[in-house]
């Protein structure tokens, strides 16, 4: 090919290469067109997770090391197991599949799965001995390090398993307990979860070796007190539940002095008259995803189970521009440790204190069925079982006709909506507007010209039937609640 002599021609066939598409292992990098937007909240909180995310396959340790503390470095490998006394299979392979994405989540890599079949777990190896000899041999035979129940497990029945199999052995509680120690942030989630973790942990405290039974007697022992200090003394164990019901003692403190904060929020919104729309639903079931879309918040969202901890509070408008605040909460899951529910249950307040429920349901999960009584369980448990509720079956972009018609036969009021694309979401506002408690109070009023704040406050939380003007000031026919009625008693006029 001939090289031009003209310097522009050269500029612009250089140009030209530069504008070529890249190719990475044959494949050809998309010239990106759009301007990437601003990072949000959501986005900074991804990669803070993702930054320390381990990696499978990278250990340098020995085999023959085997301490607790040198394991879990690694990315840990697991077997699942399961005992299931009534129902299908179906629906215990669709819980063992929940607590592998479970493990997932906490940073685990599941090789295996077995459910066994039984009236009721084995008192002393859950599963039975045979069936724990042959989950050794699994165990042995995969490389895994780790075993985890599907149900929570008695101390004894985790130390007879442990004897059989000579691996770690832990249940679900324990990996939702880690899950959340994982994604908390706030002072408050930080708390919640490590009272959570105390009280599972309580229980469960086991002794090692001579450490059951110091002594504090003589010249050596007791530091040296001598005399008075001879005696049995505290074992190491008995000295750890006093730390532990001390600790939870003061997270307990803690937790209640954060409830005075909440509380004047709660009553600040309340105060203005603005409702409260509270979306709960089953953990990954898409309600970031909803509240972002309905609200542009940029929260954190994220393809993992309980990516959320702690209550969002965004402000929307239904399409009749009346005001309202969002409140997304955590998530749920069956089998949902009552040791979370009683350390969340001042974030679960929200869900109560709420004008209205959306409580959102994946629609491409396997039951959805098990995931409403699941959410719904736990509603009644923070007694809000009375608060209108509005069922969005969310994911409809994943799902065929035919799964719609299913669930409509599920829960017939249900509406559809897709958070990824926004199909349904103007229902939804709709919906949520119709719920949503209206104004009782017919007054008619005149507001002075320097008073305009009252005039603002009627328009974005009352209903404003008729406007008019004179010398007087703003004449207005409105229809409004308690709060505002009791603001607006010195402008009241006749009919």
């Amino acid at each position: 090919m001939a090289t031009s002599s003209d310097p522009i021609d050269r500029i612009l066939a250089a140009e030209e290469a530069e504008a070529a598409p890249v190719t990475v292992f044959s494949r050809p990098i998309e010239t990106q067109t759009t301007v990437p937007s601003a990072p949000t909240g959501g986005d900074f909180d991804r990669e803070e997770r993702q930054a320390l995310r381990r990696v499978a396959g990278l250990s340098t340790e020995l085999d023959d090391v085997t301490e607790v503390e040198y394991r879990e470095l690694r990315l840990e490998k697991v077997v699942l197991i399961g005992v299931y006394d009534r129902g299908t299979s179906t629906e215990a392979e669709n819980s063992l599949k929940e607590l592998a994405l479970l493990c997932e989540t906490a940073g685990a890599q599941v090789l295996d799965g077995v459910v066994q079949r039984l009236p009721h777990p084995d008192a002393s190896t859950y599963l039975g001995k045979g069936k724990a000899r042959e989950v050794k041999d699994l165990v042995w035979q995969v490389g895994a390090d780790t075993v985890v129940a599907d149900t929570e497990l008695a101390p004894s029945q985790r130390r007879a398993l442990e004897d059989v199999l000579k691996v770690k052995v832990i249940d679900r509680t324990a990996v939702i307990l880690d899950i959340f120690s994982q994604h908390a942030k706030t002072r408050e989630g930080k708390a919640q979860v490590e009272l959570a973790q105390l009280q599972y942990l309580l229980p469960r405290l086991r002794g090692w070796g001579e450490s059951m039974s110091r002594q504090a007697g003589g010249q050596v022992g007791g530091a040296g007190a001598g005399m008075g200090s001879r005696g049995p003394g505290e074992t190491k164990i008995e000295l750890d539940r006093r730390r532990i019901n001390t600790r939870m003692a003061k997270l307990r403190k803690q937790i209640k002095g954060f409830g005075p904060a909440r509380e004047t929020k709660r009553a600040n919104r309340k105060r203005t008259g603005i409702p409260n729309v509270a979306i709960a639903g089953y953990t990954n079931a898409g309600k970031s995803s909803l509240l972002n879309r309905m609200t542009q918040a940029g929260v954190l969202v994220e393809d993992a189970l309980f990516a959320t901890l702690d209550a969002t509070v965004r402000k929307s408008v239904t399409p009749t521009g009346r005001a309202f605040t969002l409140t997304d909460t955590v998530g749920f899951v069956r089998n949902l440790p009552h040791e979370l529910v009683e350390a969340f249950r001042s974030t679960l307040e929200e869900v109560g204190q709420a004008d209205v429920i959306v409580h959102v349901v994946d629609a491409s999960h396997p039951d959805p069925g098990a995931q409403l009584s699941t959410v719904r369980g736990v509603i009644s448990d923070v007694d809000a079982s009375d608060v209108p509720e509005i069922v969005v079956f969310n994911k409809i972009d994943s799902i065929d006709d035919a799964t719609v018609l299913q669930l409509r036969g599920i829960e017939p009021a249900a509406l559809f909506v897709s958070a990824h694309t926004g199909e349904g979401v103007d229902a939804l506002l709709e919906r949520i507007d119709s719920e949503l408690p209206r104004p009782t109070i017919e007054l008619s009023v005149i507001i002075p010209f320097d008073r305009g704040e009252l005039v603002a406050r009627m328009h974005n939380e009352a209903i404003v039937r008729s406007t008019d003007y004179d010398e007087r000031g703003t004449l207005m026919s409105v229809v409004v609640d308690d709060h505002l009625a009791a603001d607006l008693q010195n402008f009241v006029v006749a009919a």
